[in-house]
């Protein structure tokens, strides 16, 4: 902040009507035109107060996103509950965690793929086929730079590319934006972003035949349910995985 120099020492009495007239007329004895230290005192003041209005709303240049309390202080895999998906479909089969846990002074990211078992009339093909669920969760937290034109530029890109068919839903009252974004293999991601903060869930739905020997033609594979099926409970899953990431 600008502020005024230190007066030390005598002045000479000043004229009151000068200083008080001196931005709208001249002065007795005056030239008729203004003089050039009022307007730049006037300028000095105006960038001041500009200048104190943008530190008030961006700081000293720090535009570091806001986690809103959101931490990776270890790898969240191991104890990823899915309590919804695990309901609906079956308990999870095993989680790979593997190296995919990152810690960086720009960005900590977990990366998470959970194989569910199915139960009961979710696991009817029969003939040496089988339906299986994947789960992909990506947690990022973004230290550095913010993520929210990377978020929206991304909303129609899948695993496989950019899909500009595949089916884009809003997701309201789930963190800042929050999509469902369907593709045309029938799976779904859960995409949510909070300040910094970048959440994904994937569930994948595909079948596996397991015959008797390499040279058997498989025949009669069953039809892939729709992920979209089981939408309510990935939200469901999501907020559970955002309040647990919470301090």
């Amino acid at each position: 902040m600008i502020s005024e120099p230190e007066m030390t020492g005598d002045f000479a009495p000043t004229d009151s009507r000068e200083v008080m007239d001196g931005f709208g007329s001249e002065p007795a004895g005056g030239s008729g035109k203004h003089r050039p230290w009022l307007w730049a005192l006037g300028g000095a003041v105006m960038a001041t107060a500009l200048w104190a209005g943008a530190f008030f709303l961006y700081g000293l240049g720090d535009r570091r996103p806001d986690l809103h309390g959101y931490r990776l202080d270890k790898n969240p895999c191991p104890s990823l509950r899915l309590k919804s998906l695990g309901a609906a479909i079956g308990p999870r089969e095993k989680a790979d965690t593997g190296p995919r846990f990152l810690n960086h002074a720009a960005l900590d990211q977990a990366r998470c793929f959970i194989s569910l078992r199915p139960t009961g009339a979710v696991d009817q093909p029969g003939k040496g086929w089988s339906i299986n669920y994947g789960v992909g969760v990506t947690v990022s937290l973004h230290k550095e730079s913010d993520p929210g034109a990377e978020f929206e530029a991304l909303r129609q890109v899948t695993d496989t590319g950019v899909d500009p068919e595949a089916k884009l839903e809003t997701v309201p009252n789930l963190g800042e934006r929050a999509y469902l974004l369907t593709g045309d293999d029938g799976s779904s991601e859960l995409r949510v972003r909070e300040g910094g903060a970048v959440f994904s869930l994937n569930l994948y739905v595909f079948t596996q035949y397991m015959g008797d020997g390499p040279d058997e033609q498989p025949d009669g594979e069953p039809e892939v349910p729709k992920a979209s099926a089981y939408h309510s409970a990935m939200i469901s899953d999501m907020r559970d995985l955002m309040a647990t990431l919470k301090r």
